[in-house]
């Protein structure tokens, strides 16, 4: 399979849609290119898909050409460019601007004709090493799962989906902090499909922590430092485990620094604060990356204690100046139900349970054994991860946790509707392989002899939203059709587009440590 993807990608062009938008850009601008704001579009809608499939908006040429009309050379060089590079089939002036149709028969069929190449896992190499260190704050400071909130799932969940996006985007990516090997933080976590990488030994940040110790106490933003006397100090005793009291403001305000709370003031320095910089900063020198970006994953609830820890590695560190730090912050989760004050683990077991009574309800005395156990757990999995992951990250989430709300398949939005639609496409096509070692059907041809234009009409809705398109789709269509011989073109063409669906189904789960199941 590699080797065919490789080959693959060695034959087919690139039809990516920032591909195809930045040639079309380049085409269209001409002489302007200087100028700002894009001008081709992607149509996206159903009804406008059924005249074209890219358009420069009459208001965008404006600012390139007078009352928006190109010159009619302009648009015989971009046609004699890229006509067949990019399956041009028209480009005309309209009232709505300049529409591009492509011909969309040669298209899918260059499309679905290299599945391999299209559905490959990126792992570009960038033309110079980036590294980025994903700072997980919910997992700082040696916590048990019992202490984890559904906010704090949240958000390693989002850095283990963030992990795997970067790597594919050629970006070497760690994460924090390094838990200790077989903790039951790890092993609730692999419960959930998340191995959190180690990808270095354990290094002892004493040494780290006794130098930062020292820097802080001769800073002129440490209270308890040189500037003060032991009578100060006796007066301003601190508790026992707060080693600093830092001046925050003092240091934003002389270096000029913008975006941090503007209640920021003190902040009372702990020795797991030190602690998570040093592990920061041990990862940092360690690479030879000319640029490190520190994102720290952190819920609302930890935001501001969090830009403290990051103002704190300022103070501590002004020299690493290829460090730039970031803040992803997630949106609160509110959640309501018998069950509204559940940890982490208490929600995932109440999910695991309703997903193990669906299975019976739905299945009876089948659901038992190791494999219908492996079952449940992933669908459990892909439950949550839709659950927690399909809100936008900086918006609120609300979850109800009821025994009244039934897992269910209906939801378009849900984990379970989208791994039982994966199941029907491998139902799907193992009933295609029994039929043809039965004799009903011939084998799947090659590419090449398919006719992709019996999909036109089908396909152009179905490119609009393709995990519930596909659900109408394959309730409306017999995509195994009778066993006549005038129908199996029609047939194949399907079936070719269904593999393409199932590699983006399989592609996109993958970045989420989904595996795909093969039955329901």
């Amino acid at each position: 399979m590699e080797s065919e993807r490789q080959a693959a990608a060695a034959a087919a062009p690139d039809f990516s849609l920032a591909g195809c938008w930045a040639a079309l850009e380049a085409a269209l601008r001409g002489p302007c290119q200087g100028q700002a704001g894009r001008v081709w579009f992607k149509e996206s809608s159903g009804r406008n898909l059924r005249g074209r499939d890219w358009i420069a908006p009459r208001a965008a040429l404006s600012k390139l050409y007078p009352r928006g009309q190109v010159p009619e050379d302009l648009i015989e060089r971009l046609l004699s460019e890229y006509r067949h590079r990019l399956y041009i089939q028209s480009c005309k002036q309209t009232d709505s601007g300049l529409v591009i149709r492509l011909d969309r028969p040669a298209l899918f069929m260059q499309v679905l004709s290299n599945l391999p190449f299209y559905t490959r896992t990126l792992n570009v190499p960038l033309a110079k090493k980036k590294c980025v260190i994903l700072n997980c704050v919910a997992l700082q400071g040696n916590k048990g799962p019992e202490s984890l909130t559904v906010s704090h799932l949240r958000t390693i969940l989002l850095v283990d989906h963030l992990a795997i996006v970067l790597r594919q985007q050629g970006y070497v990516v760690h994460t924090t902090p390094n838990l200790p090997l077989k903790s039951s933080v790890c092993n609730f976590l692999k419960l959930l499909r998340v191995t959190w990488p180690s990808t270095r030994q354990t290094i002892s940040n004493e040494g780290g922590v006794s130098n930062f110790k020292k820097i802080l106490s001769e800073s002129i933003y440490t209270q308890l430092g040189k500037f003060e006397t032991p009578s100060d100090q006796t007066h301003n005793r601190l508790p026992k485990d707060v080693l600093f009291k830092v001046h925050l403001r003092q240091f934003v305000k002389e270096k000029g620094l913008e975006g941090y709370d503007a209640n920021l003031d003190m902040a009372l320095v702990q020795e797991e604060a030190l602690r998570q910089i040093g592990e920061l900063q041990n990862i940092v020198l360690q690479e030879d990356a000319e640029e490190c970006l520190v994102i720290h994953i952190v819920g609302c609830e930890e935001e501001f204690q969090q830009q403290k820890i990051d103002l704190l590695w300022r103070i501590l560190d002004t020299s690493i100046d290829r460090v730039t730090q970031r803040h992803l912050v997630c949106g609160p989760v509110k959640i309501t139900g018998e069950s509204s004050h559940i940890n982490a683990v208490h929600y995932f077991q109440f999910r695991r349970s309703q997903m193990q009574e669906a299975s019976v309800m739905k299945y009876g005395n089948l659901v038992q054994g190791d494999s219908w156990s492996e079952i449940i757990s992933s669908m459990t999995s892909a439950t949550i991860r839709f659950e927690l992951l399909a809100t936008a990250h900086r918006s609120p989430l609300n979850l109800e946790v009821t025994q009244a709300v039934n897992i269910s398949t209906k939801g378009t939005k849900s984990g379970a509707f989208v791994m039982y639609n994966c199941a029907r496409l491998a139902t799907l096509f193992d009933h295609f392989n029994k039929s043809v070692q039965q004799g009903l059907y011939p084998k799947f041809p090659e590419t090449s002899q398919l006719n992709f234009s019996a999909l036109q009409k089908e396909v152009c809705k179905f490119l609009v939203n393709l995990s519930i398109d596909f659900s109408s789709y394959y309730n409306h269509v017999h995509i195994l059709g009778e066993p006549l011989e005038h129908l199996f073109n029609q047939m194949f063409a399907r079936l070719q587009l269904m593999k393409a669906l199932r590699e983006v189904f399989h592609s996109a789960l993958g970045t989420l440590h989904i595996t795909p199941p093969n039955q329901l």
